[in-house]
């Protein structure tokens, strides 16, 4: 045999190997069936070369959630662990209790505020961490503020690709951007790079298929999307569209009355829409002092 013609054989071999090697990548991520639930799912994503078993997990540190006034997994009595309790409780029931069957993606969590600086991210954090501690429960928080994202300042992620990076089209499949974190049930899409569509992203098809794909594959799970404010930001209006319920997060005595039921009136109307007091003053007599449902 000559060297041209050992070259080529030792080429259609490469080949070969490679097509086996995509075979099996499909195999492992793609045929899972529709039953499974969504750690089943990812957890045979992540067993292909792609998967992500390639990454490490998001460390969450529990000593900085502490210092910020977040919820901690420890075993230590926090009064905003029980108002979060207080929150998440309605939320899980119109889920996955009574009030799921008169509630379509009722797993389909929206956070926002009528405008910037109220607290969102801050009760999207809290709410995510409260439901993480679930026996049963697992919860994946979503950056979809892309124009101004803080969920990766907040919890000290570093720079990865995320939800502006699935939107493009930059990577094939959302496993590649829901990672693990360090707190076992909760799992985070950050918002990614900043991009100059990031605005026309939100109101996409993709992102329509995306929440229905997380409302039906991964409907085991509740889903926090920390979303922008709702006056004078179209992109989120749409993006209520696609929920199950919204959380509106108002600041006392700093949110105008006009302003809320502008915020409301925007919404859809088939929404279960809870109210969240932020900043509020605590007194002895008042157990839910600083957050009420």
């Amino acid at each position: 045999m000559s060297t041209i013609e050992k070259a080529l054989q030792k080429q259609r071999e490469k080949n070969q190997q490679g097509s086996a090697d995509q075979a099996q990548t499909e195999t492992a991520a793609d045929n899972i069936p529709a039953e499974n639930t969504a750690d089943q799912v990812e957890q045979a994503q992540a067993a292909s070369p792609n998967g992500n078993n390639k990454r490490e997990p998001i460390t969450i540190d529990q000593k900085e959630l502490k210092e910020k006034g977040l919820i901690t997994d420890s075993t230590e009595r926090q009064k905003i662990k029980d108002e979060f309790r207080y929150i998440k409780r309605k939320l899980l029931n119109n889920a996955f209790g009574s009030g799921a069957s008169s509630l379509e993606n009722g797993n389909l969590v929206m956070v926002s505020s009528g405008k910037p600086n109220e607290g969102k991210t801050f009760v999207s954090i809290n709410l995510a961490l409260s439901i993480a501690l679930e026996q049963d429960k697992t919860v994946l928080l979503i950056d979809a503020d892309v124009i101004r994202p803080s969920i990766s300042t907040e919890l000290n992620i570093s720079p990865r690709k995320g939800l502006v990076e699935y939107l493009l089209g930059e990577v094939s499949n959302v496993s590649e951007v829901i990672y693990n974190t360090s707190i076992s049930n909760l799992k985070i899409i950050p918002a990614g790079e900043p991009h100059h569509l990031t605005s026309e992203l939100l109101t996409s098809d993709k992102m329509r298929q995306l929440t229905q794909e997380l409302a039906n594959r991964y409907g085991d799970r509740m889903v926090i999307f920390d979303s922008p404010p709702l006056i004078e930001v179209n992109e989120s209006q749409v993006l209520a569209n696609l929920m199950g319920q919204a959380l509106v997060v108002v600041e006392e005595s700093h949110s105008k009355i006009a302003d809320i039921q502008k915020a409301v009136d925007s919404l859809n109307e088939d929404l279960a829409i809870g109210f969240v007091i932020n900043k509020a003053v605590q007194t002895q007599k008042d157990m839910y002092g600083y957050y009420g449902y």
